[in-house]
């Protein structure tokens, strides 16, 4: 019986199927360089339709009262981009190329200025206020397959604006529950290009899908050269 999609995910599925076909339209060159190109079409459809699985895959969070639900609808697509890519034998670390390149070109078609204001609203008193809300309440562990996280303040030695530690990651969960425990560095791969498009400046020492007890996401501004 064919599983399916949560009606969270089924309200978005438009938009998200969208970006998804942006990606791979952003990819095909790079696409092109490592399979046979007159197969670039056929992996286009084979991996919207693993798509279709990933949504109807994708754990229930909270949806709209749950800022990691976004994270799940914008990432958890380069799933089925790893997965199909796997299968036609293209290596890992290829994969996590063109799926870095074709993030960071679709990331860059919003306008710069938007972009900015969106980092700036990041780093926020304000957004700080709600990630700690945010945190407190990832604590109670609600939903098994969702993160759980601390805000983490500045000492008075730190130079950044504040932090996050993930002690329980949903897409480790994901991964550990469907065989793709080895796409999850691609995955995180992701994460400086998106803020890094923003303004801002991550660091990060270590992961849970590294095999570290916690991700140390530390924010700041993003310095010029």
């Amino acid at each position: 019986m064919a599983e399916t999609i949560h009606p969270f995910y089924e309200e978005h599925r438009g938009a998200m199927e969208a970006a998804m076909r942006q990606r791979l339209d952003l990819a095909e060159g790079m696409l092109r360089a490592h399979v046979d190109p007159t197969g670039v079409a056929g992996i286009k459809r084979e991996v919207m339709d693993e798509f279709g699985l990933v949504l109807a895959q994708m754990p229930y969070v909270g949806g709209a009262e749950s800022r990691m639900s976004d994270f799940f609808m914008r990432l958890l697509g380069f799933m089925a981009i790893s997965r199909v890519l796997r299968r036609h034998g293209v290596p890992l670390s290829v994969i996590g190329d063109i799926e870095r390149e074709a993030y960071k070109a679709q990331l860059l078609t919003v306008p710069e200025a938007e972009r900015l204001v969106a980092g700036e609203q990041f780093l926020s008193p304000e957004n700080q206020a709600f990630l700690r809300e945010q945190a407190a309440k990832s604590r109670d562990e609600r939903f098994p397959e969702d993160f759980v996280y601390d805000f983490v303040e500045p000492g008075p030695g730190d130079d950044f604006t504040f932090g996050i530690n993930y002690k329980a990651c949903g897409f480790c969960k994901f991964a550990a529950r469907h065989g793709d425990k080895d796409l999850l560095p691609n995955l995180c791969g992701l994460d400086f290009d998106a803020y890094a498009t923003r303004g801002i400046h991550l660091e990060r020492t270590q992961t849970l899908a590294g095999g570290a007890s916690h991700c140390d996401f530390r924010f700041s501004p993003l310095r010029s050269a």
